[in-house]
């Protein structure tokens, strides 16, 4: 059996039907990110990312100094409302905040 992805999208939650089972980004609130493999999602846009990289960037008491830690997870479920942007993790910068 076939299954073909629909190329259009009507709805904008089309746009992450047609990332499933694709590499995606997600920028979360509270200075992290998130990418990797997009499961499964929902209407709230709960998410289930597999192979995932969250980042989190911090800054240090008693320093101006930026910085980031990763940690990877084999499977991760986000609660939509800590999400505030999903695009296709082909095409970003790696090296921006």
């Amino acid at each position: 059996m076939v299954v073909e992805k629909s190329v259009s999208a009507s709805e904008p939650l089309d746009l992450i039907r047609l990332r499933l089972d694709e590499h995606i980004f997600v920028k979360l609130r509270g200075n992290r990110e998130m990418s990797g493999k997009l499961h499964a999602y929902d209407s709230h846009c709960n998410i289930v990312l597999g192979d995932a990289v969250e980042t989190i960037y911090f800054v240090e008491d008693g320093s101006k100094e930026l910085k980031s830690r990763q940690e990877k997870s084999e499977l991760v479920f986000v609660r939509g409302d800590s999400v505030m942007s999903i695009t296709d993790s082909t095409n970003l910068d790696t090296n921006s905040a």
